[in-house]
C-alpha cells in the first residue's frame, strides 16, 4: 500500500474520530480496508454504550467479521487515529489483521511499539506489520483539543459549584 493510500484511509479514520468527539466520546476512529475497499468503520463508544470494550478498533473488527462471515481478517489493514491499547492489540492479533496503520502514538498505553509492541512479538502466532505516524499531527490534535476542552469544562463546573456553595 502506498503512503498516499495510507493517508486517504487515515483521513476516513479521522472523520470517524470527529464523530466520536461530536458524541462526547474520546475522538478515536478506525477503518478496516481489504483489497483496497473499506469494509468497516467505527469510532469510540465507551461512554455511549457504557462499555469498556467499545473501542473503535474492536467495533470495527466486529463489524468487519460480521460482514465477511469470518473471524479471520487475513489481508486486512486497520487504520486507527491512536495507537492501539493492549486490548485492541489483542483483538487485532487474534483476528489476523495484516497491517496496522496508526496516527498518534500513545506513550502511556500504546501496544504497537511505543509502550510495548504486542503486534510484532514473535512469541505470538500472528504478527502485524505496523506503520506509525500517518497524519500524526491531525490525529494528535483531535485528542489534545478534546482533553483541553474537557479540562476547561470540568474546571468551570467546579467553579460554578463552589460559587453556588458560597451563595448558600
Amino acid at each position: 500500500m502506498s503512503a498516499y493510500n495510507d493517508e486517504v484511509f487515515m483521513k476516513m479514520a479521522i472523520d470517524q474520530a470527529k464523530k466520536a468527539g461530536e458524541a462526547g466520546e474520546v475522538p478515536i476512529g478506525a477503518v478496516i480496508v481489504l483489497n483496497g475497499e473499506v469494509i468497516s468503520e467505527a469510532y469510540n463508544l465507551r461512554e455511549t454504550k457504557q462499555s469498556s470494550i467499545a473501542h473503535a478498533e474492536v467495533l470495527a473488527i466486529d463489524e468487519a467479521c460480521r460482514k465477511l462471515g469470518t473471524w479471520r481478517l487475513e489481508g486486512a489493514e486497520l487504520y486507527v487515529t491512536l495507537e492501539p491499547c493492549p486490548m485492541c492489540a489483542g483483538a487485532i492479533m487474534l483476528s489476523r489483521v495484516e497491517r496496522v496503520i496508526y496516527g498518534a502514538a500513545d506513550p502511556k498505553g500504546g501496544c504497537a511499539g511505543t509502550f510495548m509492541n504486542l503486534l510484532q512479538d514473535e512469541r505470538f502466532n500472528h504478527q502485524s506489520e505496523v506503520v506509525s505516524g500517518v497524519l500524526e499531527e491531525a490525529c494528535g490534535s483531535l485528542l489534545t483539543e478534546f482533553f483541553r476542552e474537557l479540562r476547561a469544562r470540568k474546571k468551570q463546573e467546579r467553579q460554578l459549584r463552589q460559587a453556588g456553595m458560597e451563595l448558600e
